[in-house]
């Protein structure tokens, strides 16, 4: 007999590293490796990312630099090579596919970037967001709870009217309803205001918003949107596979946000400093470094003596 999603989340439990501890997204030293045309593509170097439960995050980065496939892991559309990813304490690594098909219709929701992939044409508003609930076997409150949640996110007026009939920043509203549908631990959204202008895109962002506030659902937003990159709390950036910086943002004494960049320090002491430093330094190959009593400092290298 298949384990249940509780039985798998608590051997997860049991087994999981100190690394991260109780949070709701642990992905330590986490590798994934295509191969295509016989070429391997290491699209995550070992990447280490702690989202505690609650949490509203964007994750930011240069296209190829692995972003898309962090999500796709953590989805359960995609399958890590290597290293430990759990979510809601359950492994996403030791899955069936079975396992997996039941989590990505019970605890994580997704979003695309594209409007017209994430609702299908022919039913409305309502029946869209109804559709999970019936895959996944709920019963009679299906059309409540629909409703509920159109009006949470400001699309009650289109229930009963079909994605051609609505707006681009509607149409995403609808869907994150959809995503919401099965009441999961986390939404994850790719782009999802890629196609909007900067007004509709604060509405779908709103609605992200509100479903983390007023449901406690966890957000994990790739965005290369500095409207909704600059308004999270929490901004991890990612390069070539890794994640190297994290802005955390905090409310200062006369209201105003403070934002505060900092480098990612790995499990074995590697960071990767911001490109724009080290370039304004001509930082090449090495550094020289030297431990202060508060901090440690990071210089150029030495021009070494010519021989000539």
């Amino acid at each position: 007999m298949n384990p249940t999603l509780s039985e798998l989340e608590a051997k997860a439990t049991r087994q999981k590293a100190a690394f991260g501890g109780d949070s709701h997204i642990v992905c330590d030293n986490l590798v994934r490796i295509y191969k295509t045309e016989g070429v391997e593509v290491v699209a995550l170097q070992g990447l280490d990312l702690v989202i505690d439960k609650g949490e509203l995050v964007a994750i930011v980065g240069a296209s190829g630099s692995g972003k898309s496939t962090l999500l796709n892991v953590l989805s359960g559309l995609d399958v890590p090579t290597a290293g430990v990813a759990r979510v809601a304490g359950m492994d996403l690594l030791s899955m069936s596919p079975r396992d997996r098909l039941r989590y990505r219709r019970s605890v994580v929701g997704f979003i695309w970037q594209q409007t017209a992939r994430n609702l299908l044409p022919y039913l409305t508003a309502r029946e869209n967001v109804e559709l999970p609930m019936k895959l996944a076997s709920r019963g009679k409150a299906r059309r409540g709870r629909a409703e509920e949640l159109l009006e949470l996110l400001g699309v009650d007026s289109c229930a009963g009217r079909r994605p051609p009939e609505l707006s681009g920043g509607q149409q995403q509203r609808v869907a994150i309803a959809v995503a919401l549908a099965n009441s999961p631990q986390l939404i994850l959204a790719d782009e999802p205001t890629g196609e909007l202008d900067s007004e509709t895109s604060e509405q779908v962002f709103d609605a992200l918003r509100t479903a983390n506030r007023e449901l406690g659902v966890t957000v994990v937003i790739v965005t290369h949107d500095p409207l909704v990159s600059e308004q999270v709390d929490r901004t991890v950036g990612i390069r070539d596979g890794r994640t190297s910086s994290e802005t955390l943002r905090r409310e200062g004494a006369e209201g105003q946000i403070i934002a505060e960049e900092y480098a990612v320090l790995d499990r074995v002491g590697r960071l990767q400093l911001p490109r724009d430093f080290t370039s304004a330094l001509d930082m090449e190959r090495r550094v020289r470094l030297e431990l202060e009593s508060d901090h440690i400092g990071v210089w150029p290298a030495r021009e070494e003596p010519s021989n000539d």
